[in-house]
């Protein structure tokens, strides 16, 4: 175990992207629940994956504002694509979205079968590199969720169905590229699921202060036992969420 891991230079910038995520991701995450439609975050985070995966396929600075372009309007088109199969199908979304999620997955596969670093891309589009972001990246990130927070809880009442795919397209699509799938997936249903059924600001504190529990004890493990971050966090929120429903359960047996 390495205490020298723990360099607040890393782990500072790293646990700032966290609450940023967390941030947009929790609320998001409720909804998400109350909708029904639980793997819409897998799917539209892919998506993302899959245009900046194709923007790099065309030679493109990983960085570069081209880059962005194609993430946002991948992610923006599977949204609306989502949003019109949620009106035309009903019941059954899920499957539509489980499809679409294969389809961006693979597709993102066969992108990068003649690339000879394809294998690095796709581990770090689904587990992310929370430990190299850095406050220069963090600020625009910073922003946009500002806005995308406002647009929620302003004008949440008529935002509609379509406001809060494309919300959600655009948040996931800038949260992917910092912390993976796996953990945008984590971020927004975990802390939903354990606080399930307590409702408004009571809720969204609970949820929001087991998110930040949960990537402060993931961060850290990660760094003393050497061992990749999003899945420690997503393994570290997991098991709070487990505590905190066990206690509910246990205050509460018949709720």
């Amino acid at each position: 175990m390495n205490m020298d891991a723990l360099d607040p230079s890393i782990m500072g910038p790293a646990f700032i992207a966290g609450l940023l995520v967390l941030a947009t991701h929790v609320p998001l995450g409720r909804e998400v629940l109350k909708r029904g439609i639980i793997f819409i975050d897998l799917a539209v985070a892919q998506i993302a994956g899959l245009g900046v995966i194709a923007a790099s396929a065309f030679g493109w600075a990983p960085q570069g504002w081209r880059v962005q372009v194609a993430a946002v309007t991948a992610a923006v088109l599977g949204a609306l694509f989502l949003h019109w199969t949620e009106r035309r199908f009903g019941r059954f979304q899920e499957a539509v979205i489980g499809v679409v999620f294969v389809l961006a997955a693979t597709g993102g596969i066969l992108l990068l079968a003649a690339d000879p670093h394809g294998g690095d891309a796709v581990r770090d589009l689904l587990v992310g590199q929370i430990l190299w972001v850095d406050m220069q990246r963090l600020l625009p990130m910073g922003l946009l969720y500002a806005v995308m927070l406002g647009l929620w809880f302003g004008l949440r009442g008529r935002l509609g169905g379509l406001g809060f795919y494309l919300i959600f397209a655009i948040t996931v699509t800038a949260s992917v590229q910092v912390v993976g799938v796996y953990l945008v997936f984590a971020s927004l249903i975990v802390p939903a699921l354990a606080t399930q059924g307590m409702a408004g600001w009571r809720g969204l504190a609970a949820a929001w202060g087991l998110g930040a529990t949960g990537y402060l004890l993931g961060l850290a493990a990660s760094a003393l036992l050497d061992l990749p971050s999003g899945a420690v966090i997503v393994w570290s929120l997991a098991l709070l969420a487990a505590i905190i429903a066990g206690i509910r359960s246990w205050k509460n047996p018949e709720a």
